[in-house]
């Protein structure tokens, strides 16, 4: 006979359980949640106290030493192992040991796509402790020459495929920066090739002492991301970033026998942390794409084995507007790693393709603050507590969308939102949570600082980004501030729109805002001057990379501004782009037909209902 008081102690706990479940039904997700996140905070803190900084490029060598014939990469069918890779970053290395005279600390640009000698050539440079600066290969002319020359590299390596972009900047080219591309012979002058140098070079790993960091807080990569100021700005990314970066995988779920597929250009810090420092991380491996491709996205899943995939929102907007295919739900894909998919097509995309568990997060490249949906709530970016709050502190603050800044109240401190409203989300810079700001301008580091928010002395990284805490504490993307949307993974600075455009000369000013489908720009002709869309289209293509080109143009008579004599955006967007309720003329970029043409309700309805891709 069971002792009287076992089964009021059955009861007791499952009551406890019950009232667990529905009062904290989260309890369980989120303690093993913030017990990943602090256990890789004591072992990295561990390594700090015993004197040993232990880099991600650290933890590839000893991966390669490790497990040398275990694939790493696997690029258009050839695998590549760890010791493949970090063999030839070691002849990269010995290459610009002996002939590029760099020293520790120097700065070296990077302009290739999607391919394994990106990662041998940026693997090698930081074997000599170099910091790394990735180019967008999408950014042109003089948006190019200002990444170049913001962040002050002594060499400029340019992959085989971007002759032609090098050829446009060439002549502007600071003559002190040496120019090396990846080929074995050159028709430039003075440009140095790599390829042939590659090949004749030495296998044997270089000194150790050029890549030992003293500290997590020294530089190791400079990332471009688009602000409000219109011309990419030269993020500083520290040794603890990346490897914060580089611990999403494996916070998420991820282990060392994932197969990993990244599509994402490397030069963005999803790719190249996340996905590439991530695999690290695990140990795992990687499937390379030159560039994301619909049509072959699934059969290269299955080739492959693939098993965890990164994605942005447009991506698996991409991959649901293809024609239905026969087995989509025939894949081993068991993880989903991204932010920026909306609610509507992360439904659709677990309908059509079978039990992938989404995992979105949300962090700007430069940014001290990171949220991780680690429960699967469609459309949210992430869970805070009282817990995650401590290690990360960070606020919702009410925004004036008219004077864009922060509202402050007569004794001059910024206020909190209530849960359910949305507001502006900034995170507190302190000792743990630095901000490594910009490189080449100080005044672009200072003004992503809000001094004297909440009292006096205390200092916050501005995100730019407005979101929305609801009240069981999931967070949500809302909207970005400023001069800036988001299209196709990318940024756009409407400021660097605006630019170009009005170089023109029949354009007296142009406005640029994002739409339900953004990019669109309001233009202002100059007094009789007439309208030039060849002209607009061939002038877009050539200065703009392929997203930040309008998709939308509206001709009107004056430009409306703010009382604080600023373009008037939320007007425009509010309209959008219907030529039903527009009387302006309004035009459509054509990509089929590479031009402009005019917006009628016919291509207005073809474009809502998907049969025109934009």
């Amino acid at each position: 006979v069971l002792p009287s008081w076992v089964p009021g102690a059955a009861a007791g706990i499952v009551s406890i359980y019950l009232i667990q479940r529905v009062i904290f039904p989260y309890f369980w997700a989120d303690l093993r949640y913030l017990l990943k996140v602090l256990m890789y905070g004591l072992r990295v803190e561990a390594y700090r106290r015993q004197g040993r900084i232990v880099t991600i490029l650290d933890k590839f060598v000893k991966l390669a030493d490790k497990q040398p014939h275990k694939p790493f990469l696997i690029y258009e069918g050839k695998v590549h192992t760890y010791r493949n890779v970090d063999r030839r970053s070691n002849r990269v290395a010995q290459v610009f040991l002996h002939h590029g005279a760099l020293k520790k600390g120097d700065t070296v640009a990077l302009l290739m796509g999607n391919e394994p000698d990106f990662i041998h050539v940026w693997f090698g440079l930081a074997k000599l402790g170099c910091v790394v600066a990735f180019l967008n290969f999408n950014v042109r002319s003089r948006s190019l020459l200002h990444c170049v020359s913001s962040c002050e590299p002594k060499i400029l390596v340019v992959g085989a495929d971007l002759l032609g972009t090098l050829e446009e900047i060439l002549p502007d080219l600071q003559k002190d920066i040496s120019v090396w591309i990846m080929t074995k012979d050159s028709t430039f002058a003075s440009v140095h090739t790599l390829l042939d140098k590659i090949e004749a070079a030495s296998e044997d790993p270089v000194p150790v002492n050029r890549r030992s960091a003293n500290n997590l807080k020294s530089s190791v990569l400079y990332i471009f991301t688009s602000g409000t100021t219109g011309l990419p700005k030269a993020a500083v990314i520290s040794q603890m970033q990346v490897l914060k970066g580089a611990a999403g995988l494996w916070a998420f779920g991820a282990t060392a026998d994932d197969i990993i597929y990244i599509t994402l250009p490397l030069y963005h810090s999803a790719a190249s942390l996340l996905g590439i420092g991530g695999c690290i991380e695990l140990g795992a491996t990687c499937v390379l794409k030159k560039k994301f491709s619909a049509s072959q996205f699934w059969s290269d899943c299955k080739k492959y084995d693939v098993t965890v995939i990164q994605y942005i929102g447009e991506l698996c907007r991409y991959l649901c507007s293809q024609p239905v295919k026969e087995g989509e739900k025939n894949h081993k894909v068991r993880l989903a790693v991204g932010n920026g998919v909306r609610n509507d097509v992360w439904r659709d995309f677990l309908n059509r393709f079978g039990s992938v568990k989404i995992c979105e997060f949300y962090g700007a490249t430069e940014g001290n603050i990171c949220f991780m949906n680690h429960t699967g709530k469609i459309g949210s970016v992430g869970r805070t507590n009282f817990f995650y709050k401590l290690f990360f502190p960070f606020d919702l603050i009410k925004y004036d969308f008219q004077k864009d800044e922060p509202i402050r109240n007569k004794e001059g401190w910024c206020e909190k939102v209530k849960k359910g409203e949305a507001g502006l989300l900034i995170s507190k810079v302190n000792a743990k949570n630095p901000f490594f700001g910009y490189a080449g301008n100080k005044r672009h580091t200072e003004k992503k600082l809000l001094c004297e928010v909440f009292k006096k002395g205390d200092l916050y990284f501005n995100t730019g980004d407005l979101m929305l805490q609801d009240h069981e504490n999931f967070l949500y993307f809302w909207d970005r501030i400023g001069d800036t949307f988001r299209w196709k993974g990318e940024n756009v600075a409407t400021t660097e729109v605006s630019d170009v455009i009005v170089m023109l000369d029949f354009i007296q000013e142009a406005n640029v805002y994002g739409v339900s489908v953004p990019g669109m720009a309001s233009l202002i002709l100059k007094q009789n001057a007439s309208l030039d869309l060849e002209q607009i289209y061939k002038q877009v293509v050539t200065y703009l990379p392929s997203y930040a080109c309008p998709l939308f143009l509206r001709v009107q008579d004056k430009m409306e501004m703010t009382g604080t004599f600023k373009q008037q955006k939320f007007r425009l967007v509010d309209e959008g782009f219907n030529p039903s309720t527009i009387t302006d003329p309004l035009y459509f970029l054509d990509n089929s037909k590479k031009a402009y043409v005019l917006l009628t309700k016919e291509v207005h309805e073809m474009i809502l209902s998907g049969k025109i891709k934009l």
